[in-house]
């Protein structure tokens, strides 16, 4: 699949099989975040793959629309600095999810990303340190509905292209 294939059919899947993914799978997609740009180069990222189904299911508890995380293969938590104090950090964060999850596409996996409301929740249950902080976690897995790999893209569910970009000037 090319990029831009990916990018034209890529869809959120929320509901995944029970099926475990690959290491092999669960590699690609992290070095795919590890191999994201970032400002400065400084990859200021740190992430936590999670397949511990308690984990997962105490994660999916974070956030008001985070329960697709329970049934994962897989998910991602993105670790980064405070984030308000230098605007590129959720910029670059969200470079790394995009990257993993055009490189879970890829290979016939879906995801979706969840916001995380209880951020302190989150830091008991994946114990990490306290410079550090969790905004979006990934969720990954085989989609319990396979046509969503290779259904139509919806129709009028993007604004077409004259709506939102502008030439030279507003």
């Amino acid at each position: 699949m090319n990029v831009s294939d990916a990018i034209r059919t890529k869809r959120a899947v929320r509901k995944f099989q029970d099926k475990p993914l690959t290491n092999e799978i669960v590699t690609a997609i992290l070095n795919a975040g590890r191999r994201a740009q970032s400002s400065k180069n400084e990859q200021t990222w740190h992430f936590i793959a999670i397949q511990d189904k308690k984990i997962l299911q105490a994660l999916s508890e974070c956030g008001e629309w985070a329960e697709h995380i329970a049934g994962a293969a897989l998910a991602v938590a993105i670790l980064t600095p405070e984030p308000t104090e230098k605007f590129q950090t959720m910029f670059d964060a969200g470079q790394a999810a995009a990257y993993m999850q055009l490189a879970a596409w890829e290979v016939g996996v879906g995801s979706c990303p969840a916001s995380i409301y209880q951020p302190e929740k989150a830091r008991e249950i994946l114990e990490f340190p306290s410079d550090l902080h969790l905004r979006i976690v990934l969720s990954f897995g085989y989609p319990a509905d396979e046509e969503k790999l290779t259904s139509a893209p919806k129709k009028g569910g993007r604004r077409l292209l004259g709506e939102v970009a502008h030439w030279n000037q507003w």
